[in-house]
């Protein structure tokens, strides 16, 4: 079975996990979590990630655990960690996982060396040592252990507000480390609401991020019934922020891509992801794309805004028939197709 390199380095330091109580989470992305089960003596996975909960939760040895905290009461002895993308991701996870448990537990982290793992040595001092013990696939190996246990843990310390004005709307943005936009505001994002068509009936938000584009869509046309959508358990949590202090009311879906959706939608109105950790990553955006004909009401809207070198048009076209260019900057288009 093909493991990523940081599950391949991992499997190089198996010694680590025997007869350990390993608590998983970070950006894992393949099932390394049911190859541990023949060294450890249980495996527990925290994932953020709808998607990935999908792949792991059907092995019933391994227990599964999503959201943007971890809420469990859990019997650990080691946590696995592999490192995010955002530094202020990896500041959360350590954090709120640390929190959860009792000095004298021990850590490894794993990651890619363009990631930013060698910053974990820094950001781990406040908690106890941490070593290097492997280095590989252009990846590093650490194991620490927690001497100093963790402040308690509170959300409510990690959310970012921004404020935003933008088509007539004013309102406050809050998010989470990890989550799209964190801390500041998409310029394709605000060339797709500069944009809106004056909307009705049902509207999707897919891959809502921290809800801005939801949250004005719903500032401007409260008659509409709103859904976001995302994958990241991190996105939900901050678009329910977002919206809970904008006074605002919509319906929050984790999901991948349509599995939890329920249609037909007029509107499917998205900035769609094209980032998976650090690959650029169409494949969620492509089914998006292809099954909206089945999300639609007919007569309804596709629109999304893309950076300009993006393949998006002819995946449109040969979903729906055809796709116009309604507005474009340098660097952004926002392609519609009606159904």
């Amino acid at each position: 079975m093909s493991y990523s390199p940081a599950s391949q380095v991992v499997a190089r330091q198996s010694e680590f996990f025997e007869n350990r109580k390993v608590l998983i989470a970070g950006e894992l992305n393949d099932t390394f979590a049911s190859e541990l089960l023949a060294t450890a003596q249980s495996v527990t996975v925290f994932t953020t990630n709808y998607g990935y909960l999908g792949d792991i939760e059907h092995h019933q040895a391994i227990d599964c655990h999503f959201g943007a905290e971890l809420n469990a009461d859990l019997d650990i002895d080691m946590i696995l960690l592999y490192w995010p993308k955002a530094k202020a991701e990896a500041d959360y996870l350590l954090s709120m996982l640390l929190s959860k448990f009792a000095a004298g537990v021990e850590i490894c982290i794993v990651g890619e060396n363009r990631s930013g793992v060698r910053s974990a040595e820094k950001m781990f001092t406040q908690y106890g040592p941490l070593t290097k013990y492997d280095s590989a696939r252009r990846c590093s190996f650490y194991w620490g252990r927690c001497d100093t246990p963790a402040a308690a843990f509170d959300i409510n310390k990690w959310f970012r507000s921004y404020p935003i004005s933008i088509a007539g709307v004013n309102l406050t943005v809050r998010s989470l480390p990890g989550v799209f936009s964190h801390g500041e505001f998409d310029k394709g994002s605000e060339l797709l609401l500069n944009n809106l068509p004056t909307l009705n009936g049902r509207v999707l938000d897919f891959g809502c991020g921290a809800g801005v584009i939801g949250a004005v869509m719903k500032a401007k046309y409260p008659q509409i019934e709103l859904d976001l959508c995302d994958i990241s358990a991190l996105a939900i949590e901050s678009a329910k922020e977002t919206f809970k202090v904008n006074q605002l009311t919509a319906n929050f879906i984790a999901t991948d891509v349509y599995k939890n959706i329920d249609g037909p939608y007029q509107y499917l109105i998205s900035n769609p992801p094209f980032h998976a950790g650090l690959k650029t990553f169409y494949a969620a955006t492509e089914s998006f794309i292809n099954q909206a004909p089945q999300y639609l009401r007919h007569g309804g809207q596709l629109m999304i805004v893309a950076n300009c070198f993006l393949q998006y048009p002819p995946l449109i076209e040969a979903s729906l028939g055809q796709c116009e260019i309604s507005s474009h900057t340098n660097k952004f288009n926002v392609y519609t197709a009606n159904k």
